[in-house]
Formats: C-alpha cells, structure tokens, sequence
C-alpha cells in the first residue's frame, strides 16, 4: 500500500474514535451521574 493511503486510514480512524468518544461521554453511560443545578433549585 502506499504512504499516503496509510495516513489517510489512521486519520480517518482516529476521526472516527474521537467521534464515537465524544457521543458516548455526551449521550452514554457518563451522562447520568450529571445533575441539573436548576432542577434542584426550583421554588
């Protein structure tokens, strides 16, 4: 394979973890142990 091909796969592979990595900690198991400052202080 050429060079070229090489780096283009490792980059689009990291763009793709990256991705992936940030959708989880947004949207995944991270995301309910968050807690709402403005739920716990409504009058």
């Amino acid at each position: 394979m050429e060079t070229a091909t090489l780096v283009v796969i490792f980059i689009s592979g990291l763009l793709v973890s990256f991705t992936g990595y940030a959708l989880y900690t947004a949207f995944g198991q991270p995301f309910q142990r968050l807690r709402d400052p403005f739920k716990e202080h409504r009058d």
